[in-house]
């Protein structure tokens, strides 16, 4: 899913923690939220609605996560500002350990996507 309009788009994350985990981006590269014009915040807002349509429609998850990672200390690993759409499902994993992604940064990087095929979600 690429869907691009205005001043931001949405794309399908490289590196998904779950089915669906979709970014959101302003076409301005910008490394923090605090430089994000309101223009651009609401279009990010506008943008995230459509995605969860498309994802409820797509995919039914039973929530979501929706965060933004600022700051290498905030675990931000990509320095442009995105925002994450995370669909959670029933049993998928109980909790993402106080970050969008869980555990220390870049931690779901080396890991297969939760409910990918052959995937046993209780081995991670």
């Amino acid at each position: 899913m690429l869907v691009s309009e205005g001043l931001v788009l949405a794309l399908r994350d490289g590196y998904p923690v779950s089915r669906g985990h979709s970014l959101i981006v302003p076409r301005r590269h910008v490394g923090s939220f605090e430089e994000v014009s309101l223009d651009e915040q609401s279009a990010m807002l506008a943008m995230l609605q459509r995605v969860r349509a498309r994802l409820d429609a797509e995919l039914r998850p039973d929530g979501y996560n929706i965060g933004i990672n600022d700051g290498a200390a905030a675990s931000q690993t990509v320095m442009h500002v995105h925002m994450h759409v995370i669909p959670r499902y029933r049993g998928d994993r109980p909790d993402l350990g106080g970050t969008m992604r869980g555990g220390s940064a870049g931690s779901f990087r080396r890991r297969p996507t939760i409910g990918a095929a052959g995937v046993d979600p209780g081995r991670h």
